[in-house]
């Protein structure tokens, strides 16, 4: 048996057996791995308030040979969504990065980038002022797992688009200018194209520091969630409940 600690985000928990829960986590070291942690609903001395979705904790587990789950011994709480305010809109955008996570990343695939975008995400998902930090999550996401094309030309007659209006589809590749826009196609604004490029410039936390309600770059975010849904061919549920607000 191997004993390790890492850093890690709680995505998900399932009842297992009688007062075990399931745990999904991504960790830092390991990438994306589930454990058991035995008499997590019947007492909560153990584990305490670090089994709520999308808390940031230092994790200690034992892993055994042939075995796909771990054991959990012990969280160390970082830090937790609930040390803030917390309303229906904040609840969807944290789920929205849990479900991604869950989706998009093999079992036991280390990616350290990917670890750090969701945590400097989440930590900016306040009441009121979720708006940025999903539409930054959802296009560093596609970025980092290979999925996003390039926004600066047309893919089917090579025109520079920079400064223009783009247009995508949900079934095919890249971005088109008008004349070959797809029957399917939604469009993207030039100012939503030069939001895109401050944020892949920029870090959440600074972009957090402006205002950014929610019709600000609208087209940009549903682009962004529009991409993931297409590589990970299916819908997102959370993406719909924020939709809703």
């Amino acid at each position: 048996m191997t004993q390790r600690q890492s850093e890690a985000i709680v995505l998900r928990t399932w009842p297992f057996e009688e007062a075990d829960l399931l745990v999904s986590l991504l960790t830092r070291e390991q990438g994306r791995i589930k454990g058991v942690a035995r008499h997590a609903m019947r007492s909560r001395r153990r584990f305490g308030g670090a089994l709520e979705a999308m808390t940031h904790v230092r994790a200690t587990y034992a892993e055994k040979p042939k075995q796909e789950l771990v054991r959990l011994d012990g969280f160390e709480i970082l830090w937790s969504p609930l040390a803030d305010p917390v309303d229906y809109g904040r609840t969807a955008a944290l789920e929205f990065v849990a479900e991604v996570l869950e989706e998009a990343l093999p079992e036991q695939a280390p990616e350290d980038a990917v670890f750090r975008l969701a945590l400097a995400a989440i930590v900016e998902m306040q009441v009121g002022r979720m708006w940025m930090p999903v539409t930054y999550f959802a296009l560093w996401m596609s970025r980092l797992m290979g999925w996003m094309p390039s926004l600066s030309h047309c893919v089917a007659c090579g025109l520079d688009l920079r400064g223009k209006r783009v247009w995508y589809s949900a079934v095919v590749d890249g971005v088109t200018c008008e004349d070959d826009r797809r029957g399917d196609s939604a469009s993207l604004s030039a100012g939503s194209v030069e939001e895109a490029g401050r944020i892949f410039r920029s870090t959440v936390g600074d972009l957090a520091k402006e205002e950014w309600p929610k019709r600000r770059a609208e087209d940009l975010r549903q682009f962004a969630v529009t991409l993931l849904e297409r590589h990970l061919e299916r819908r997102i549920r959370s993406a719909r409940a924020l939709e809703r607000i």
